[in-house]
């Protein structure tokens, strides 16, 4: 095989490879607060996501990239030795992959782009020197490391801190959430469609004006708001009864109903000396089992037609905000799939464009083959690993109502747009676990995990050495690999 179609051939696999440990890890980013929260199961949420995030990656993501991610190195300095560019940007889609897969397994949400950025630094040192990075470019990157949570840990305790006075603290906390509902509506509209336009659209170059994108985000958020405020009056206070903990005792009693399942399969499949535990443990399973259903029975009798306490008027609150809450992660689930496939198709798009033309072009056409590749590796790591970032943003920094939840999305949203036009280098994963931890701290320190908050932040400091070390490696490696 000529080393070119190899080196295409690698690409290729590598890139899939690194979609696969974006979908893995950064997906969270969208689904892990409705997962801790309650508002969507675990499957519901991976399926949700997989759809939203493959529709953003292949049908508005780039198609037009520039090859070198954030021009983090100055490619005139490779311009007599293609090869060695090549195997550059193959060593750093593998090493950002193995980073990431890495880190997600240990349930560690970090950023993608940091991650790319390391590896593609790391290789760009040890070939060119120092001087072959953009060092102003990785200085805003470090920058964002305090810049992205502290500005989205902000937004969301004030706007945690809001809802909790307007709604929770009021006479009557469900008329509350009706008349406020239909204004949310129009502020989530408003944010979300400037986060599609800013950063989930911005690849179709629609330029629109200040002006023109305003006007379009109002008018989205207006209809969207008169719709919700009709349908908020047809709700009955009756049909909000339902606590959100029933969400949690409907995934339990189904996980008991598949451990009886295995463990009648392994009483019938064991030897005679295991029998009598086995029986012994599945009667225990069996007595849980009925436990459980009696409690669920007892409570289900214990709901009121109207919410005269208290608790259950929080709980009716919470149920609205169920869906405000899947509605804004729906929404990030595109622009994230819009955006951030680039960290997988960029650098394929690089080494496919250098080894057809012979030579390192400033930007290069995304085939929509390779976008296509790109979601397909998204939702295929999003499917197989994702549940367990998703579970450590969703259920280890914080506990998480729909009301908490929200509060953490809509604040995030409302960070990228904010720092998309005041162009501050920000991070999506960084931005979302800030906003999780403000809406921890507006319930005081001890809402938070300060364990998992440790390991996170480490990951974060590590993730660029940790990529631009692997990088290295794998560049030698595979100039002996390739013959280079």
């Amino acid at each position: 095989m000529e080393p070119t179609t190899l080196i295409t051939a690698l690409a290729i696999c590598f890139g899939f490879y690194m979609a696969w440990n974006i979908g893995a890890n950064d997906v969270a980013n969208a689904m892990g607060t409705s997962v801790g929260s309650g508002a969507l199961t675990l499957r519901r949420a991976v399926l949700c996501a997989a759809v939203l995030e493959f529709a953003g990656a292949y049908f508005v993501g780039m198609h037009v990239t520039d090859t070198v991610r954030k021009g983090i190195i100055d490619t005139s300095l490779f311009e007599n030795d293609t090869r060695s560019f090549m195997l550059g940007m193959l060593a750093a889609l593998l090493a950002a992959g193995a980073w990431l897969q890495l880190a997600s397994y240990f349930g560690w949400p970090v950023s993608t782009t940091h991650s790319i950025v390391g590896a593609i630094v790391g290789f760009g040192v040890v070939y060119k020197g120092v001087d072959a990075v953009q060092w102003k470019v990785v200085a805003g990157i470090v920058s964002s490391w305090v810049v992205s949570p502290v500005l989205a840990g902000f937004i969301s305790f004030v706007i945690f801190r809001i809802l909790h006075k307007q709604i929770f603290r009021s006479d009557n906390p469900v008329i509350a959430a009706k008349r406020l509902t239909p204004f949310l509506v129009f502020m989530v509209f408003v944010i979300l469609t400037f986060v599609m336009v800013f950063k989930g659209l911005k690849h179709l170059h629609l330029d629109m004006s200040p002006g023109m994108a305003t006007a379009v985000a109002c008018g989205v958020g207006l209809i969207a708001a008169v719709i919700s405020a009709f349908l908020v009056r047809l709700l009955k206070n009756e049909g909000l009864a339902i606590p959100v903990q029933a969400f949690h005792e409907t995934s339990v009693s189904r996980a008991l109903r598949k451990a009886r399942k295995h463990l009648r399969r392994i009483k019938h499949q064991t030897e005679d000396e295991y029998v009598s535990e086995a029986s012994e443990l599945l009667q225990n399973l069996d007595d849980l089992a009925d436990r459980i259903n009696r409690e669920q029975e007892e409570k289900q009798n214990q709901v009121q037609p109207k919410l005269s306490t208290q608790a259950s008027q929080h709980a009716a609150v919470e149920r609205i905000f169920v869906y405000l809450q899947i509605l804004s992660a729906c929404f990030v689930a595109f622009a994230h799939g819009a955006n951030d496939v680039a960290n997988a198709v960029g650098p394929l798009a690089a080494v496919i464009s250098t080894a057809k033309e012979g030579k390192i072009l400033a930007e290069a056409n995304v085939d929509p083959r390779i976008l296509l590749l790109g979601g397909a590796g998204i939702v295929i790591g999003l499917a197989t690993w994702g549940w367990r970032v998703i579970e450590t943003i969703g259920k280890r920094i914080t506990e998480l109502t729909p009301t908490r939840g929200f509060a953490a999305e809509f604040g995030a949203a409302t960070t990228i747009v904010i720092a998309s036009k005041l162009k501050l280098p920000i991070s999506t994963t960084h931005t979302l676990v800030g906003a999780v931890l403000g809406v921890g701290l507006a319930r005081g320190l001890s809402a938070l995990n300060l364990n998992t908050i440790r390991d996170i932040v480490i990951s974060w400091v590590v993730t660029l050495p940790a990529g631009a070390g692997l990088a290295i490696v794998f560049f030698y490696g595979l100039r002996l690999f390739v013959g280079a």
